[in-house]
Parts: C-alpha cells; sequence; structure tokens
C-alpha cells in the first residue's frame, strides 16, 4: 500500500445516508478506505450498503473486512430453515427485503427465499464470502470484532474471534506492538453509559472501537491514521430513531 493514511469507518448496518456523507471527508488520492464489517442487518438500506461497498473495493481498492453479520447472513443461507428465527430477528428481515425490495418473507418460507437470494444475488454473496479477517498496516491492525491476546501470535485467532470475539478481547491486556481499531461491540457498552456513542479508547489508546450503533440512533464513526498517530475522526450522527439495541 503507498498511501499515507488509513481511513477507517465502523460498522455502517444499511446506513447508506451516514455513509455517503461520511465518505466526504474521504480523500481516495492518499487515503486507504477501510470498512471495517457489519455492512448489512438492522438498517433500512443494506442492499445499497453492500453495492456501495463493491464499488468502493473495485474502483478505489476500499478494504472490506467480514462482520459477524455478514457472516450471520451465510449461515442462514446454508441452514434456512434453523436459522431463520434466529437470523431474521438480528435484522436479517431488514436486508432479505433490502435485497429483493419487498417484504418477500410475508409470502414465501426461508428455503425457497435463501434459493431465490442465492440465484438472483450470486456475485453479492461472492463478494461477503471474499472477505478478509483482518486488515494489518504499520502498527495497526483493523478488524471487526478483536483478536485473542491470551495467543503468542495473534494471527493465531479463530476465524470466528476475528467477527465475534468481545470481553476477553476488551478488557485483555494487549502486549503486542499494535493498535487494534475494531467494531462489532456499540461504544455505549464500553464507555458503561447509555446513548453515549463516542469514539472509545482502551486506557493505553492500544484499543480503539468505533461502532457507534449508527442503526440505533447513534453515529457512524470513521477515523483517520498514519504510521505516527490519529490524524482525525468524524461522526455522522444518525437520524435513525432509537430504539433498543441487542448485540
Amino acid at each position: 500500500m503507498n498511501k499515507d493514511t488509513v481511513f477507517a469507518i465502523g460498522d455502517i448496518h444499511g446506513s447508506i445516508n451516514e455513509l455517503e456523507k461520511l465518505l466526504k471527508k474521504w480523500n481516495s488520492d492518499n487515503e486507504q478506505l477501510v470498512l471495517l464489517g457489519d455492512l448489512v442487518d438492522r438498517g433500512e438500506n443494506p442492499y445499497e450498503v453492500l453495492l456501495k461497498a463493491q464499488q468502493l473495493e473495485k474502483e478505489y481498492g476500499a478494504v472490506v473486512i467480514l462482520g459477524n453479520h455478514e457472516q450471520m447472513l451465510l449461515d442462514w443461507l446454508e441452514q434456512p430453515e434453523l436459522k431463520e428465527a434466529y437470523y431474521y430477528g438480528q435484522g436479517g428481515i431488514e436486508t432479505i427485503h433490502s435485497f429483493f425490495k419487498f417484504e418477500i418473507t410475508n409470502k414465501r418460507g426461508p428455503i425457497e427465499v435463501a434459493q431465490l437470494m442465492k440465484e438472483q444475488f450470486e456475485s453479492e454473496l461472492q463478494f461477503i464470502k471474499n472477505r478478509p479477517l483482518y486488515f494489518e498496516w504499520e502498527n495497526y491492525v483493523f478488524v471487526h470484532a478483536g483478536v485473542d491476546l491470551s495467543l503468542a501470535n495473534w494471527k493465531d485467532t479463530t476465524d470466528k474471534e476475528f467477527y465475534w470475539i468481545r470481553d476477553a478481547f476488551h478488557y485483555g491486556k494487549n502486549e503486542t506492538d499494535k493498535t487494534f481499531i475494531f467494531g462489532h461491540t456499540p461504544t455505549s457498552i464500553l464507555h458503561k453509559t447509555e446513548g453515549k456513542f463516542d469514539i472509545w479508547y482502551s486506557p493505553c489508546k492500544t484499543k480503539i472501537c468505533i461502532d457507534g450503533a449508527a442503526a440505533y440512533g447513534g453515529s457512524l464513526h470513521g477515523i483517520k491514521v498514519n504510521k505516527d498517530e490519529i490524524v482525525s475522526t468524524h461522526s455522522i450522527s444518525s437520524k435513525t430513531k432509537s430504539t433498543k439495541y441487542e448485540i
């Protein structure tokens, strides 16, 4: 990578309008764009966000990391009946309707819906399947959820932990020489203050969470870093009505 700055964006969850606004802060000439996963589910326009991510990768070399919600979509497609209640209840229903542009689940069962999705959206689903688990640059690691800090080498983290880990990473001692920039857990949980969606920094700033719960009335966050420091942070407040969210 020959760009001297990385611009990372947190969990988008279908918030296309906030994403478009935040991208206006991005200089594509000298800033590597990284999306930290969870493009889909919960928000109003998951499909449009997915198409935008594909375009950003194709035209600008954006790095789009796998989030647990992308994996949940893939898991549901493989076991549509078994995973129906869980995935639909975790915001998957919004994603499915966003793909088809109507409430298809009211008319068809999960097996048929999954089959139609595989047939009609092959390129989009292939894009999801090809996502990397993390992006390492200089002294930074950009990852959806975190890594297993108990391992001698954090790169030995299991695939699932890269996009699902929480407390063990949040509260584990970071003895690596890396700063981890991640999403997955709304920052209000790490701040231990309901409604406080500011970017969260660990005490030594070696872990930085930028999941501002954009789909739940929080903010979509972006952070710019160069090899030496944090250059700037950017936040777009969500217009979505705040509701109780699950993690």
